[in-house]
This record gives structure tokens, C-alpha cells and sequence, in this order.
């Protein structure tokens, strides 16, 4: 992706905000700025989604479930990208909810569709290899 330099004016209030968050995340004023814009732009075209820090990185999430947005893409795709599947898989949650997810899958699916695969990663044989503690283990007799 090609970054171009831009002027922008801001808030005395603003421009700390972005400082400590800056400081925070240890980036640069400019690339959190940068971050917090497509955020913003990415919530305003796909309402009901909201971001989230977690071990994975920042990522998009259904807002007030917890769920990223990959995961109910996920179930949907099992289950043959039919939406009566999907709101049966997820009976706790609303339509809006679960259309907020695939609507955000199709404005950004190339996003979606690396998480996917870096899931599918993760199989049995490399969680055993790679995180030998969350294995189970036999008991003894």
C-alpha cells in the first residue's frame, strides 16, 4: 500500500489523545493517527463492528459480544454460508449482530480471509509441537 504525507490540523485535546496512545502502543504520533482514521472510516462503513486489542493484535469485533468478526465468518462458512445456520450457531445474538460480521467480511474480506487461514493453521499436530502445556496428557493407570 502507498503512504503519502498529508497536513493535518488538529485539537490541542486531540493531538495528546493520540500522543498517549502513541506512547502506549510504542508507535510513532503518525502511524497511530494513521491507525485510529481506518478505524474510524472502517466503523462508519460497517456500523455494529468495533476494534479490540488481544494476543493476535488489533482486530475487528461485533459490538457488546466479544466475537470477532473471522469467527462468525468462520461458522458461516461451515455452515454453508447459510444464515439460518449461522443464527442458529449463535442464538444469544440479534440479526443485526450477525449481519454486522458478514457485512464487514464483505467490505474487507481480504482481511477476514488471512485470519481465516492463520486459524487454519493451527492444527492438533502444531498446537501439541508449539504449546506442548495446553496438550492433554494421559493420566497414568
Amino acid at each position: 500500500m502507498t503512504q503519502r504525507s498529508r497536513g493535518i490540523r488538529v485539537s490541542e485535546p486531540l493531538a495528546a489523545d493520540i500522543e498517549r496512545e502513541a506512547r502506549r502502543r510504542d508507535r510513532s504520533w503518525s502511524a497511530t493517527a494513521a491507525e485510529l482514521l481506518e478505524e474510524a472510516i472502517r466503523m462508519r462503513r460497517a456500523p455494529g463492528i468495533v476494534f479490540a486489542d488481544g494476543p493476535a493484535g488489533r482486530r475487528a469485533v461485533v459490538a457488546g459480544t466479544g466475537l470477532d468478526v473471522w469467527e462468525i465468518v468462520a461458522t458461516w462458512r461451515g455452515g454453508g454460508e447459510d444464515v439460518d445456520v449461522l443464527k442458529e450457531s449463535y442464538a444469544w445474538l440479534d440479526e443485526p449482530a450477525l449481519h454486522a460480521a458478514l457485512g464487514y467480511y464483505r467490505l474487507y474480506p481480504a482481511e477476514v480471509d488471512a485470519r481465516l487461514a492463520r486459524e487454519a493453521e493451527w492444527t492438533a499436530d502444531r498446537v501439541r509441537q508449539e504449546l506442548p502445556f495446553a496438550a492433554r496428557t494421559p493420566r497414568p493407570r
